[in-house]
């Protein structure tokens, strides 16, 4: 009679209690797939983020403007290569449920500081040439079915034109990035600072934030400190970090992503040891008279405890497989659907093999004690409960 023989008619022994088991472990796992690609997508800003790249803003919030004269001043800081300037317009498109980011650049320098952006060299060209010019994520584009050479009017919420009071702001759409670099965020709406700068009612001269690509990475810390050394005591002081640091704190606003989903996964799996240890344990209860049986008919001791530990693994694996098919499928469909808001919505393959290697783990765990126990069981006390 073959292992598998005896495994299978164990767990088909109590099929409701196997199966709720089975569920559990099942469900688990899909938690598990989902919270990884949530941690994903909020720390994939950080994860791709530039060595080389630095941001600059106020000392005070993101959201104090410094003066756009900076950039040059930057410019002639020792190991700084260049520096360029964005600003957040947030306006509104039809339904400020269509929320993305939207920001005033100056097109050549944006490209040269972003070389993960794909861009057709018709679309630059067409950006630098039109002054209402606007090019978006691919993403973003494909959400709001927008085509090249569509009329965009944005809603003002903070920037109105100089003497048009709420009227929309009318951009034209020349192009549609991609990016070359997977999680990156093509979800932007950019568009020309100068067109930007001309029309608003206040605020000329005034920008959000730098981004300063460097020369060494090793010399962020230096660099950093020798921007806002510069500009210490002015009217708007600075504060300089590399671009991960900025991208870990904007996501850690929302609290310490790490600690919630650990802290999640080990309250779902102490859950999953104790209701799984103890479907086994209960198993091996109500067989000892058939587990005195198999070492009467020759089954050595250390082939009983194999048996039950594979059939704890067994159970526990399978269920752990099917949770992160589950995950994936998942993915599957909501990628696509919530690109717009998480570019970094994805289960990575360390994800995956992190869960395979869990389920193992688990059902080891699971199994060990009800497995050394059906080991230890003498023959003649064992057969005295058939």
């Amino acid at each position: 009679m073959s292992s598998f023989t005896l495994i299978s008619a164990a767990l088909r022994r109590k099929k409701t209690r196997t199966f709720l088991t089975f569920s559990s472990v099942v469900f688990a796992f899909l938690i598990f797939g989902v919270l990884s690609m949530l941690q994903t997508a909020f720390s994939m800003g950080a994860e791709i983020a530039n060595e080389d790249r630095l941001v600059v803003r106020h000392r005070v919030s993101l959201f104090q403007l410094l003066p756009q004269s900076y950039e040059a001043d930057m410019e002639e800081i020792p190991g700084v290569v260049d520096a360029m300037h964005m600003t957040w317009f947030g306006g509104v498109y039809q339904d400020p449920s269509n929320f993305f980011m939207q920001s005033p650049v100056e097109p050549a320098e944006y490209l040269d500081m972003y070389p993960e952006i794909l861009v057709p060299d018709e679309a630059k060209l067409r950006w630098i040439e039109t002054r209402n010019g606007a090019i978006a994520g691919r993403a973003l584009v494909e959400r709001l079915g927008w085509e090249v050479g569509d009329r965009i009017p944005i809603q003002p919420t903070i920037w109105r034109q100089a003497g048009r009071g709420d009227d929309a702001w009318e951009f034209e759409l020349v192009g549609v990035y991609d990016a070359d670099v997977e999680g990156f965020d093509q979800t932007q709406f950019l568009f020309r600072y100068d067109f930007f700068d001309e029309a608003r009612s206040f605020g000329r001269g005034q920008v959000g934030w730098f981004m300063v690509r460097i020369a060494d990475p090793d010399r962020a810390p230096e660099i950093a400190a020798a921007i806002d050394d510069t500009f210490q005591n002015s009217a708007a002081e600075t504060k300089s970090e590399s671009e991960g640091a900025f991208a870990a704190g904007f996501a850690n606003q929302v609290g310490n992503l790490g600690l919630i989903v650990t802290s999640i996964l080990a309250a779902v799996f102490f859950t999953i040891l104790l209701v799984a240890g103890n479907t086994m344990a209960q198993s091996v209860r109500e067989r000892i008279g058939e587990i005195g049986l198999l070492k009467a008919l020759g089954f050595t001791s250390t082939r009983v405890q194999r048996l039950v530990l594979m059939e704890s693994v067994t159970l526990v694996t399978t269920a752990g497989f099917l949770g992160m098919v589950l995950a994936v499928g998942l993915e599957r469909v909501l990628r696509p659907a919530l690109a717009a808001y998480f570019p970094g919505l994805f289960l990575r393959p360390e994800d995956l093999l992190l869960g395979l290697g869990l389920a193992v783990a688990t059902g080891l765990v699971v199994g060990i004690f009800p497995a050394r126990r059906a080991m230890r069981l003498e023959t003649a006390l064992a057969l005295r409960r058939l």
